[in-house]
């Protein structure tokens, strides 16, 4: 396999055995590419569901505009909605994120080891 196309990471531990939580990179990768959901993530990572009025306040963004912001998140299954009585509260799943840590993990893996193999093909 050339450097140029590594292969995905083989899933390891706890996550690949559900199975259940396997990721496509790219959509974690457009959902975590905005400073708005990112800010959204950094308040929901304290361990608290929040509802579209916690997570308006303080903002300068629009319940309407929160609300498409967490609706990508919730496509990536980066979050997730949960009913208490008539509100909607968000919480964040970390599994996706970590699946994309050890995705990325295993890419530098591979181009770790195609360094090595071409560093030994200069120095011989």
């Amino acid at each position: 396999m050339s450097p140029a196309t590594p292969k995905p990471a083989p899933r390891a531990g706890a996550s690949a055995q559900r199975g259940s939580h396997h990721h496509r990179p790219a959509p974690l990768f457009a959902a975590l590419g905005d400073p708005t959901r990112l800010s959204l993530l950094a308040r929901l990572s304290r361990g608290q569901a929040c509802s579209i009025s916690q997570l308006t306040h303080g903002s300068h963004l629009t319940r309407q505009a929160i609300t498409k912001h967490l609706r990508v998140l919730e496509h990536a299954k980066i979050v997730r909605c949960v009913r208490s009585g008539r509100e909607r509260l968000y919480e964040l799943d970390p599994q996706p994120v970590h699946d994309l840590r050890d995705y990325l993990e295993g890419i530098s893996a591979e181009w770790d080891k195609a360094l090595l193999r071409l560093k030994s093909l200069v120095e011989e």
